[in-house]
């Protein structure tokens, strides 16, 4: 593990910074853009963490750290080069847990019959903010993935892209198992 002594290094005064490999991008990299927003989803369940307890706390807390993981291997380009440690991967047993809990959860809950705000419990509210953030991700890995000499690998594409499945479904089990789920009403306003 590394120790950081200071906070601030001062590196990116200049707007680059280092990728884990050592190589120098701009801030602004699509790369550095990708695991930024993957950041962003994981901060956002920070917040739905505290509403949440036993087992969705659980899941959430397991989830964040497999963000981490997701951000190691964003920041850590496969460009065929030996490295001197074994990078952190997503793999396909992280999207496969996602879609078994899905599963578990969605067979408790009523099939949609209209499309749904976001909203309902504090928790679901905040589930559904880390669904939108998790989606604005997945846009921006997948340009990245889109990009030649930019790898990215099929796991952490799919990862993430089954985690804003499971924020949905999740959102819909803490109203409730969709009991609480607010619906669209189309031009209600009008």
């Amino acid at each position: 593990m590394v120790k950081l002594d200071k906070i601030y290094t001062r590196t990116g005064d200049k707007g680059q910074t280092s990728l884990s490999t050592g190589e120098q991008v701009a801030k602004w990299h699509p790369r550095v853009a990708s695991y930024g927003s993957v950041d962003e989803v994981n901060a956002a369940l920070g917040v739905a963490a505290l509403h949440a307890d036993d087992e969705m706390l659980t899941a959430i807390r397991r989830i964040q750290n497999d963000l981490f993981d997701l951000g190691a291997d964003l920041a850590t380009p496969d460009r065929g080069r030996v490295l001197e440690w074994t990078p952190l991967r997503i793999v396909e047993s992280q999207v496969t847990r996602l879609e078994e809990e899905i599963d578990a959860m969605n067979a408790r809950i009523p099939p949609l019959d209209s499309f749904i705000l976001p909203g309902g419990s504090p928790l679901a509210a905040q589930l559904h903010v880390a669904r939108t953030l998790c989606r604005t991700a997945e846009r921006k890995i997948a340009e990245l993935a889109a990009m030649d000499e930019e790898p990215v690998s099929p796991e952490a594409l799919a990862f993430i892209n089954r985690l804003s499945d499971w924020l949905f479904v999740a959102g819909r089990a803490a109203n409730s198992n969709g009991a609480d789920d607010i619906k669209w009403v189309p031009g209600a306003n009008r």
